[in-house]
């Protein structure tokens, strides 16, 4: 993905440009083409070196703060003031900074008479692709009101998607942390005492004594080298995630994971299902929905099978075969999919799969604490166990010393 400035002509006749993030040129001609523009010229813009210091202090808007403006111009419209006045208006009460900056530039641009969708794209750290072209649908069907109250709607449900699964994670992941404490503050304090009280006596030490003591010298004298190769070693990681074979490779191997691997799977579906629904249904072409679902699913793997998808539809294939393909859907969702099909009900149907979807997610998510509290009981029994044989096995063989001698 990279950004490219374009010039271009709208629907009527008005000189338009801006700057769009897309794989390529073509990729550019083809979103303007679906928005009504007609392309001019389209330059790829060469990444600057140059750093923004204030941006790396800059908090970020938030999903709640881009829900709470959705829903607000949802009322303000529906009420009948005037985009121009309501944008104004929630320039002024905004608590985010950078909202703030980017609800002044949109107004600013509106001023001198360009569209919404237009004025919004330029701030794509702000307002999304999804956002974007939802917005520019609800333009050209003349149902804004009804588009912001969609995307309230969406991104609520996406919050309490997030929040479950953070909800959920916050116990094991306390857990995890406390095993790890345990174990450093164990082999670098606890066990050098009894190291040295058992190399007194001499006697022969059983296999679990002999662990522990060398883990605790491993820890002990090679502190730095340890916390040297944690270190190469993570930003190694973040390093390969960055590269789109390794963003690729990390999101299949996410949704393999034993027990959370399903969750994240039929949640990143249900956001597809949702996300494809609410594009149908505001008018937006099966093409170009699929090319912003994609990127909207924020899961390289999955991105790469849904334009594989709208490939498919290109060639002329159907909606039920290029799905059915894809093998990202269970056998209910692809009957839900053929039934749309036929009906011509597609947005309605795919729309029921997300509440399928989420139904099961939000299922396992109640559940999620009891499945994973036998990993983790096993795990704490496992270290116990060996620190339980590497102390008092010697101190038993000890003792049976002291009364033989």
């Amino acid at each position: 993905m990279g950004w490219f400035e374009y010039r271009g002509r709208d629907n009527q006749g008005q000189a338009v440009s801006g700057k769009l993030e897309a794989q390529s040129e073509s990729a550019v001609a083809d979103l303007l083409m679906s928005r009504g523009t007609i392309p001019i010229e389209v330059i790829a813009v060469k990444e600057s070196n140059d750093v923004d210091l204030s941006s790396l202090f800059q908090r970020k808007v938030s999903l709640e703060e881009l829900q709470i403006f959705a829903r607000q111009m949802y009322s303000l419209t529906r009420a009948g003031i005037p985009i121009l006045r309501a944008i104004s208006g929630l320039s002024e009460s905004t608590h985010s900074k950078r909202m703030k900056q980017a609800l002044d530039s949109v107004l600013e641009q509106l001023t001198s008479g360009r569209p919404l969708s237009s004025a919004m794209n330029q701030h794509p750290d702000v307002f999304s692709s999804l956002f974007v072209s939802m917005i520019h649908a609800g333009e050209n069907s003349g149902k804004l009101e009804e588009t912001f109250i969609q995307l309230s709607v969406y991104i609520e449900r996406e919050q309490e998607t997030r929040r479950r699964i953070k909800s959920a994670m916050r116990y094991p992941s306390f857990v995890l942390v406390a095993i790890v404490m345990a174990i450093a503050i164990l082999n670098i304090f606890v066990i050098p005492k009894f190291a040295t009280m058992f190399s007194r006596f001499g006697a022969d030490l059983p296999w679990a004594t002999k662990l522990l003591i060398a883990t605790s010298n491993a820890f002990v004298e090679h502190w730095v080298a340890m916390i040297i190769v944690t270190l190469v070693t993570f930003f190694g990681i973040r390093y390969w995630h960055k590269t789109p074979s390794g963003e690729r490779q990390w999101d299949k191997w996410k949704l393999s994971l034993p027990v959370v691997g399903s969750i994240i799977e039929r949640s990143t579906l249900s956001r597809y299902c949702r996300c494809f629904s609410m594009m149908l249904s505001a008018g937006v072409p099966m093409t170009q929905a699929l090319s912003l679902v994609a990127d909207a699913v924020d899961n390289q793997y999955m991105h790469d099978k849904i334009v594989k998808m709208r490939h498919g539809i290109e060639s002329g294939e159907s909606m039920l075969r290029i799905s059915s393909n894809s093998q990202l859907f269970t056998p209910l969702v692809l009957q839900m999919v053929a039934v749309g099909e036929e009906t011509g009900q597609m947005d309605q149907l795919l729309n029921d799969a997300a509440d399928f979807y989420e139904g099961e997610v939000d299922y396992d998510l109640k559940n999620l604490t009891a499945k994973l509290e036998p990993i983790l009981i096993g795990v704490v029994a496992a270290m116990v166990l060996v620190l339980a044989l590497g102390i008092y096995l010697p101190m038993w063989d000890m003792l049976n010393l002291v009364k033989g001698g």
